[in-house]
């Protein structure tokens, strides 16, 4: 693994945790009162959250698939892994 390959992945985990801490933090911080409808503020974080938490995920998913790829191609035998058309 390459230092931009451990980057880029701590990059998209520490995204991920972002996008859980700010879905997570109106509870867990209390500004967000208990049995009471949800503020403006609370929504913002939880929606946001959500997405970034979203991408995060899908962007870590993406580039555990492309290296995978990566490792099966390195590792077939010579002509197998070519596209015929």
């Amino acid at each position: 693994m390459k230092v931009r390959d451990g980057v880029a992945v701590i990059t998209l985990v520490l995204l991920a945790v972002a996008g859980g801490w700010l879905v997570a933090a109106p509870f867990l911080l209390h500004y967000q009162p208990t049995g009471a409808h949800w503020t403006g503020s609370t929504r913002l974080s939880l929606w946001f959250g959500v997405g970034l938490l979203g991408l995060g995920m899908l962007s870590l998913a993406g580039y555990a698939t492309a290296a995978l790829r990566e490792v099966v191609v390195r590792n077939a035998p010579p002509g197998r892994h070519e596209r015929r058309d």
